[in-house]
C-alpha cells in the first residue's frame, strides 16, 4: 500500500506492481481504488489477454467514454488525448490500471509508453498501474526494446508469498471475521503444514483451508492437526490433472504424510445422507402429484345446478 500510494501521489509515470498468481495483486489494488476519491479520480481498468495495441488503445478509449471501434489508429490516439484533456478540464485525474501485463506484447507497452507522455501545462493527463507475474519484472528489467519505459518506471514492487510466521495471524484474523469463535481449534503443526502445502501464497492458503473446515465438519472434529492438513492436501493433490504442477515446501523434519485410509463412520453418514435425499425427492413427487391432480380437477367445466 506504502509504494501503491507514493506512486498515485506523484501522478505520473509507471507503478509496477508484481507477484505470483495469487498473491493478492489484484486484492491489493482493489483496496486501493476503494479508498480514492472517484470524484477527483477518473479509473480505467483492463485486464490484459494479450491486446494488440489497436486493440489496446480502443479499451482505452471506451474507458474515456469514447467510441472508437472503427477508427483508425491515428483517430484514436487523437480522440484519447482530447479525452484526457476533457477529463483534466473537470478537475480530475485519469489512471489507467492493466493487470496481467505480463501477456502484453512488447509493441503494446510501447503505445502505454506513448500515450504517458500526453501533457497539459507540463503535467501528464495520464498516470499507468502495471500488474503482472514474476516474469514480467524480469522482462521490465532487461529487455532493451523497454528502456524507455523503464526510466518512465517511478515505484516498483514485488508481493513476495507470506512467511511462515505470518500464516497464523492471517488465517485467525480471516475466521475471526467469518465468525469463528475458536472450535475448531487449530494446533501449533496445523499452521505448519498449511505454510509447507500452500508456499504461502494467500490464494492458495484460502482455498486449503476451506477445504480443511470442510473436512473438519464432516468429521466432526474439534481441534485441526498438521495430519488433517496433510491429508486434505493430498486429497487435494489427487483432484488435480495427472502433471499438474504444485508447489510443496520442503518437511523440516523426516516425516511422511499418511495415506488417507477409508472411513466407515463417514461412509455410513453419506450413505444416510443420500437416503434422506431419496426420501425427500419421493416427497416431493407425492406433493407434485397431488397439486397437478388439483389443478386439473378445477380447470375442469363443471356442471351448474340447474342442468
Amino acid at each position: 500500500m506504502a509504494y501503491l500510494g507514493y506512486g498515485l501521489s506523484q501522478g505520473e509515470g509507471f507503478v509496477v506492481i508484481t507477484g505470483d498468481p495469487g498473491s493478492g495483486k489484484t486484492t491489493l489494488m482493489g483496496h486501493l481504488l476503494g479508498q480514492i476519491d472517484r470524484e477527483r479520480m477518473n479509473v480505467i481498468k483492463i485486464v490484459s489477454t494479450q491486446l494488440k495495441p489497436e486493440d489496446l488503445l480502443r479499451l482505452v478509449a471506451a474507458g474515456l467514454g469514447i467510441d472508437a471501434a472503427t477508427a483508425s489508429k491515428a483517430a484514436m490516439l487523437a480522440s484519447i488525448e482530447k479525452g484526457l484533456h476533457a477529463v483534466a478540464r473537470s478537475g480530475r485525474r485519469t489512471l489507467l490500471v492493466v493487470d496481467e501485463a505480463q501477456s502484453l506484447p512488447l509493441e503494446s507497452l510501447e503505445e502505454l509508453r506513448m500515450l504517458s507522455n500526453f501533457q497539459a501545462g507540463g503535467y501528464p493527463l495520464l498516470q499507468i498501474f502495471l500488474l503482472g507475474q514474476p516474469e514480467f519484472r524480469d522482462r521490465v528489467a532487461s529487455d532493451d526494446g523497454l528502456e524507455q519505459l523503464r526510466q518512465r518506471v517511478i515505484a516498483s514492487h514485488h508481493l513476495e508469498p507470506m512467511d511462515a510466521h505470518e500464516i497464523e495471524p492471517y488465517a485467525v484474523h480471516r475466521l475471526a471475521v467469518a465468525g469463528w469463535q475458536g472450535r475448531p481449534a487449530f494446533e501449533a503443526d496445523a499452521f505448519a503444514a498449511l505454510y509447507r502445502h500452500a508456499g504461502g501464497v494467500p490464494r492458495k492458503l484460502n482455498q486449503l483451508a476451506s477445504r480443511l473446515l470442510l473436512y473438519a465438519g464432516v468429521e466432526q472434529l474439534d481441534s485441526i492437526s498438521g495430519a488433517d492438513v496433510d491429508s486434505v492436501a493430498a486429497d487435494m493433490a489427487a483432484d488435480r490433472p495427472a502433471g499438474a504442477s504444485r508447489r510443496v515446501l520442503p518437511l523440516r523434519r523426516s516425516a511422511v504424510a499418511p495415506e488417507p485410509v477409508a472411513d466407515a463412520s463417514l461412509e455410513r453418514r453419506i450413505a444416510a445422507i443420500e437416503a434422506r435425499l431419496d426420501e425427500q425427492e419421493a416427497a416431493v413427487r407425492r406433493v407434485l402429484t397431488v397439486l397437478l391432480d388439483w389443478v386439473e380437477n378445477e380447470s375442469r367445466p363443471r356442471r351448474s345446478n340447474a342442468a
